[in-house]
């Protein structure tokens, strides 16, 4: 028999604009119309039936018997949706759900679905494990007393969503180190892109302001009593700054003037801070920073119609030409691909970061390229993904265009992006606003049965967190140092290059990892054991 998340992700959608098309007194005269007469043909067809009643307890008998078989082996619908598997979706006619919501749970688990390459990671019974200690509330407490609305933070954070979203962590834990009030942070209008979205825009505020309230008070922008205050700009953060850095720089200057302006906090925070400390990094990054209602719905939507025909994989192709420049490595398109990437490293030796005496060679054996589609593929076809796998591909424009993917489509033709699966107009509200389109790409990878990024970054880590945060769910990180020799050996055969990559990735796939056996790794990325725990976890009261 299906089970109950099999039976529930069973339906065809309908498009909405066929439900908007009838009035509710359309819909009311269809359920409610009166019978029509049977026509003389009609009466001629039945009459043979109302003459046999076993003829018609036999037909009776026969359907029954298709729809058992039909719900028994799982059979397709005998009227399948057509634009399903066609790279177009139908839209749901039922609200869109939270993130949570829009997920096959069973039981309160991750329901498994049927395969090996889906199989989820054992969470070893984790949970979010957020309570803080008395000293941290009362601290709290005391900081409100003393008129916190006295003193602003105010910080400009920069870079694509993944990375502001970083800062603005950081930001409250700044606030909360020195018993500030923190503005509403300010997103600078990326230079690449363009995107002028500001973080109400971006971010759903009233609930930012809400799930901190015991924490950071939150404000819209500065009282009138400060608005003529000149901010004291704070010097550069050092990298690993600490609590103890923050006060010993801030506070004197920051008492007198009341009103401190931050900028370029970019991954300045050190990571190693006290317990409750890690514990409201967590509760930033996993609960209070939730996307703003639209965009929380469309994310939702896509990824129900992802969702639709089964569980799906998503991946975060990093193959954009800037990626390509920035990390010093090739995508091996073709000649005429890779020379107009080395000239664009010559023109803006700048933008390569760091390691610059590398070879392209050198950093491909190290680990530090992205993984083009040809690599992608092989490394999902020896990890076993089922060939009609869905799988929704998170990024930019690859370099390149569509013929950087085709390796990938060839393999996986059931390959879609939110360009293929949103209904015309959908997008609409979201073009040209880089950030907003990132953070639809992040709720579809964050609610998907597996999750893949084909090279590390601010959102690969998000993700991984976030993942773990709702029970560890699977996440495959790609062991590239280790695994590009066998890439590159031409005479392995499949079965061996499948074995030994399999062997590879046993470690690496969500499971539980404890953030103090990664050295200088963010909490957001590894929260066990500050930010989860179990039953044999000490948890902090």
């Amino acid at each position: 028999m299906a089970t109950k998340a099999e039976r529930r992700l069973s339906y065809i959608a309908v498009p909405s604009q066929i439900i908007h098309s009838l009035s509710s007194t359309s819909l009311h005269s269809l359920l409610l119309s009166p019978p029509k007469k049977t026509s003389r043909h009609g009466r001629f067809l039945l009459s043979p039936l109302t003459r046999s009643p076993k003829l018609l307890l036999l037909l009776l008998f026969l359907f029954a018997g298709v729809g058992f078989l039909k719900v028994s082996l799982h059979l397709e619908p005998l009227l399948p949706c057509p634009y399903l598997g066609r790279g177009r979706f139908l839209s749901s006619s039922e609200p869109a759900a939270d993130s949570t919501a829009a997920l096959a749970m069973d039981g309160g688990r991750w329901a498994e679905a049927p395969g090996e390459f889906w199989r989820q990671p054992d969470g070893f019974g984790y949970v979010p494990c957020l309570n803080f200690s008395e000293n941290y509330r009362a601290e709290g407490k005391k900081a409100a007393r003393a008129g916190r609305r006295k003193k602003y933070l105010m910080v400009v954070v920069s870079g694509g969503l993944n990375q502001q979203r970083n800062q603005i962590v950081d930001a409250v834990i700044i606030a909360r180190i020195l018993g500030a009030a923190l503005v509403v942070p300010i997103l600078q209008v990326n230079v690449i892109w363009g995107d002028e979205s500001e973080f109400s825009d971006v971010f759903d505020l009233d609930h930012f302001k809400r799930v901190l309230t015991d924490d950071v008070q939150v404000v819209r922008s500065l009282p009138s009593t400060h608005i003529m205050t000149r901010p004291v700009e704070g010097r550069q953060t050092p990298l690993h700054a600490s609590p103890d850095w923050i006060r010993s720089s801030y506070m004197k200057r920051f008492n007198r003037e009341g009103v401190l302006l931050l900028r370029g906090l970019d991954s300045r925070l050190s990571k190693d801070l006290p317990p409750d400390l890690q514990k409201l990094r967590c509760k930033v990054a996993f609960q209070a920073l939730r996307f703003s209602a639209p965009i929380q719905e469309l994310g939702n939507m896509l990824a129900m119609r992802m969702r639709s025909k089964g569980p799906y994989l998503a991946l975060h192709l990093r193959l954009e030409k800037d990626v390509w420049v920035r990390t010093g490595c090739l995508p091996g398109l073709s000649r005429r691909h890779d020379r107009i990437i080395e000239e664009e490293r010559m023109l803006k030796p700048k933008l390569l970061t760091g390691r610059s005496n590398m070879t392209y060679h050198e950093r491909k054996l190290a680990g530090l390229c992205p993984l083009n589609a040809v690599e992608v593929t092989r490394l999902l076809k020896a990890l076993e993904a089922p060939s009609d796998a869905r799988i929704y591909w998170a990024g930019g424009e690859p370099f390149g265009g569509q013929k950087a993917l085709l390796p990938l489509r060839r393999a996986f033709p059931n390959l879609y992006s939110k360009e293929t699966i949103a209904l015309p107009g959908e997008l609409e509200p979201f073009s040209n606003k880089s950030s907003l389109l990132a953070a639809v790409d992040y709720i579809v990878c964050e609610q998907s049965d597996v999750f893949m990024a084909s090279h590390g970054g601010n959102m690969a880590h998000l993700l991984r967190g976030h993942r773990a945060f709702a029970g560890h769910r699977k996440f495959i990180t790609p062991n590239k140092r280790q695994m590009i020799p066998y890439f590159l050996d031409t005479s392995l055969p499949a079965s061996e290059f499948s074995r030994v990559v399999k062997e590879l990735h046993q470690g690496s796939l969500g499971q539980p990892e404890v953030r103090t056996d990664k050295v200088g790794k963010d909490v957001t990325a590894y929260p066990v054991p500050e930010c989860m725990c179990n039953g044999t976890s000490l948890r902090s009261e």
